[in-house]
C-alpha cells in the first residue's frame, strides 16, 4: 500500500482557515459532553499550519488545553512521557521517527494517555491495524473541522472514536470466526435494548452518542455493554463489528 507522506496544500489552508473561524465564535457542542476538568492534549504533526489551525480549533472548547506540541515521533514520546497528557493527538507521518512507531512507542509506555490518530489517509488504508497497534480513535484531517472536539472528549472518557461510516470499512475487513446461525442465536438472546446497543456499536457510535439516541443515561450504556460482555465475550469495537456481521446485524459490503 502506498501512503502520501504529506497533506496537500489545500488541507493545511482549509484546516488553518477553520481553525480561525472557530477561535471568531463561541463553541457549539454537537454530541459528547463537556468535560468537567480540563481535558489536555498534545498535539503532534510535522507542519507549522496544521498545529496552529488544530490549536485555534481546541482552542475554542472550553474544556480543552494544549500543553504541548511536537512535529516528529521522536519528539512526540519525549514530550509525552514529560507532560502526560489525557489525550494525545497524532499524525501519521513525519521526519526522524514516524506515527506508527511513535504509537506503538506510546501504547506501551503510558496506556493511560490514549492516542488519537489525525490523519489525511482514508479508514480504509490502515484503520484496523492502527486500532490493533493501540490506537484510541482515528479522524480523517478532513473531518478535523466538525470531529476533532468530540472525537478526543470520547477518547478522554475511555471510549474508541471512529466515525460511523467507519464501521463499514471495518466490517468488510473482519474475518468471521462464528458460525452465523451460532452468532444469530446467541444474538437473538440479548434483550432488544442489547441488541439495539450492540448494533449501535458496531455501527461506530459512542457510549456517549448511543445514550443521546436511546435517551437513557451513559451509565445505562455501561450497563449494557457489561451485560454483552457477559453474554457474548465482546470487549473491543472490531469484536462488536465482527459479531455483529456474522449475526447478520451489520452488513459487510
Amino acid at each position: 500500500m502506498t501512503i502520501p507522506k504529506r497533506p496537500n496544500e489545500e488541507t493545511t489552508d482549509r484546516l488553518a482557515r477553520v481553525g480561525a473561524s472557530f477561535a471568531k465564535r463561541s463553541y457549539a457542542r454537537r454530541g459528547a459532553p463537556i468535560s468537567n476538568d480540563k481535558i489536555r492534549v498534545i498535539i503532534v504533526d510535522d507542519f507549522v499550519m496544521i498545529r496552529e489551525g488544530l490549536g485555534l480549533l481546541l482552542r475554542a472548547a472550553p474544556d480543552l488545553t494544549i500543553v504541548g506540541e511536537a512535529d516528529n515521533g521522536t519528539s512526540a514520546v519525549t514530550l509525552a512521557q514529560r507532560v502526560v497528557p489525557d489525550v494525545i493527538v497524532l499524525d501519521l507521518d513525519m521526519p526522524t521517527s514516524d506515527g506508527v512507531s511513535a504509537l506503538c512507542e506510546l501504547s506501551r509506555t503510558l496506556p493511560d494517555s490514549p492516542v488519537l490518530v489525525l490523519t489525511v489517509h482514508a479508514e480504509r488504508e490502515s484503520l484496523i491495524p492502527l486500532l490493533e497497534a493501540g490506537a484510541r480513535g482515528y479522524l480523517t484531517k478532513d473531518a478535523a473541522s466538525s470531529e476533532l472536539v468530540e472525537a478526543i472528549r470520547v477518547v478522554a472518557a475511555g471510549e474508541i472514536y471512529v466515525r460511523p461510516s467507519a464501521a463499514r470499512l471495518l466490517a468488510g475487513a473482519v474475518v468471521p470466526q462464528r458460525e452465523p446461525a451460532t452468532a444469530g442465536g446467541k444474538y437473538r438472546s440479548l434483550s432488544q435494548r442489547e441488541q439495539t446497543t450492540l448494533r449501535l456499536m458496531a455501527e461506530g457510535w459512542s457510549g456517549v452518542e448511543i445514550a443521546r439516541q436511546l435517551g437513557i443515561s451513559t451509565k445505562t450504556v455501561d450497563a449494557y455493554k457489561h451485560r454483552i460482555h457477559d453474554k457474548l465475550g465482546l470487549e473491543h469495537r472490531t469484536e462488536y463489528v465482527r459479531f455483529a456481521i456474522e449475526a447478520g446485524v451489520l452488513g459487510g459490503h
